[in-house]
């Protein structure tokens, strides 16, 4: 497809971002781009949600994955489902009922200042980490299909990007976010449908056949019994239960949308509905990643492999839409893509954003016009430290998915650990000491996955969350005032 169609294509789809812009920026309070102004509508909310957690990690690595992890991946959206119901119905009426912009304000309220510092300070770390390396491989595609023809070096191509999201975020930030990841998610979707309908067209298939070649694949074994397998169903669903509530609830980021919400049982509403989505969402991406196999098999294009597995499987996906499946999919993928890029780092910029300015600059107490210079200097601040992490991880192979996944283990697992505590037990900690123990415990953690992997073959997989945070709860409580 022609490189200057698809940058056409991008500065469309960019200019309806900013049109949306416009008109969410109407009628805006100081603190409309922290809150919204609280009159979302919950079913807005839901469907954009399902595009700012899919962004261009599941679009891209979940249909590539399938070849070497098979249908395990569902083993750990299981788990998802049950961390949203917690999610639902505990965490969202404390949120509420505190009335927060922050959700790392309980925390102070909780244990104490140096604790409701740590907690935000451990988000901004995970969400900076996860929203670079999620921009990264949307990045990657839209350099090999526009900015390569034009001989824009990839860095560029990335200033590109947080220079656009800069321009539509800038002025009402999460008011505006909510509606363009409606429409971020409308075009993930239509991109995994519409190359489904080609694939099946080009395999000769009807709808019926199409949902036999994927249930009867090789590739179709959803559940894992070996138990040392980092891909085992319970490490799966009790990793996907954490990480749930960790990445979304524990999440500035999905917290802020749901908090949008006119009231408390909006938001539930929200959660819950989202949640079904989502799941029904990536199920269709792994039936997208056998139909992928399928047709490469079919006409004979050759795959990266190496000792028996394939590699680089994040570029299968887009290998084919664009030099197989012809114009239609083509586009569907670009459109696809480039909203994943959007959507990847959006929301997240105005979480970064929203939660240093209320957490460590008191943004509450300030007049307009400093709220909106601190603002605008943070999001910049922000935008230019995602950029850096990019580029220190713009070598890197193999699924993105995992990588975040790994990551998030480590830096959420001290937040899930104070939250767990503070929620379900009336101890009270060393404020003092909680800092310390945030720092250490993730570096425990590291060690310890390490030591069991190469001395017994067991692979903790994403479960590094839980010993992660049950580490962080047995330091607190052992350090603990001695007279609690």
């Amino acid at each position: 497809m022609n490189s200057t169609i698809i940058l056409l294509l991008i500065v469309s789809y960019f200019g309806v971002l900013m049109l949306i812009s416009h008109f969410t920026s109407k009628n805006t309070s100081d603190d409309s781009f922290y809150t919204g102004d609280r009159k979302s509508p919950w079913q807005v909310v839901a469907f954009g949600m399902i595009g700012a957690v899919m962004s261009g990690v599941t679009f891209v690595s979940i249909p590539g994955m399938v070849s070497n992890n098979y249908f395990y991946y569902l083993q750990f959206v299981f788990g998802n489902v049950v961390g949203y119901v917690f999610i639902t119905y505990v965490l969202i009426p404390i949120y509420y009922n505190l009335k927060l912009v922050s959700i790392y304000s309980y925390l102070e309220t909780r244990f104490g200042p140096k604790t409701y510092k740590t907690g935000s300070l451990f988000f901004l770390i995970s969400q900076s980490f996860g929203a670079a390396l999620r921009l990264l491989l949307a990045a990657k595609i839209l350099q090999y299909a526009v900015f390569d023809a034009f001989n824009i070096p990839f860095y560029a191509t990335v200033i590109i990007i947080l220079i656009l999201i800069w321009m539509y975020t800038n002025k009402s930030g999460i008011k505006t976010i909510v509606w363009t990841d409606t429409l971020q998610t409308f075009f993930l979707l239509m991109a995994a449908i519409v190359s489904i309908f080609i694939i099946k067209d080009a395999l000769n298939l009807s709808v019926s056949e199409t949902i036999t070649s994927i249930t009867e694949h090789k590739y179709f074994k959803v559940f894992n019994w070996d138990f040392n397998s980092g891909s085992n169903f319970f490490k799966q669903f009790i990793s996907g239960i954490l990480i749930a509530v960790a990445m979304v609830g524990l999440d500035q980021n999905m917290m802020q949308k749901t908090l949008t919400c006119k009231n408390k049982k909006e938001a539930q509403r929200n959660i819950l509905t989202f949640s079904l989505f989502l799941a029904l969402a990536q199920f269709l991406f792994l039936g997208l990643g056998v139909m992928l196999y399928l047709y490469a098999e079919k006409f004979g294009i050759q795959l990266e492999m190496e000792n028996g597995k394939f590699i680089n499987t994040d570029n299968l996906f887009p290998m084919l839409s664009l030099g197989n499946f012809g114009t239609v999919a083509a586009v569907s993928f670009i459109l696809g893509i480039t909203a994943a890029s959007f959507s990847s780092v959006d929301s997240s910029l105005t979480a970064l954003t929203t939660s240093f300015t209320v957490d460590f600059l008191d943004v509450k107490n300030k007049n307009s016009k400093e709220k909106k210079r601190l603002k605008n200097y943070v999001l910049l601040g922000f935008s230019v430290i995602i950029f850096i992490i990019i580029m220190l991880f713009s070598e890197s192979k193999g699924d993105v998915i995992t990588t975040i996944f790994k990551v998030a283990g480590y830096t959420y697992g001290p937040l899930l650990g104070l939250y767990l505590l503070g929620i379900f037990t009336k101890i009270n900690i060393k404020d003092a000491v909680v800092p310390y123990v945030c720092i250490l415990m993730p570096l425990l953690t590291y060690y310890l996955n390490y030591i069991v992997k190469e001395k017994f073959s067991f692979d903790l997989g994403f479960m590094n969350i839980l010993l992660n945070a049950s580490l962080t709860i047995l330091s607190l409580i052992l350090t603990r005032n001695k007279n609690d």
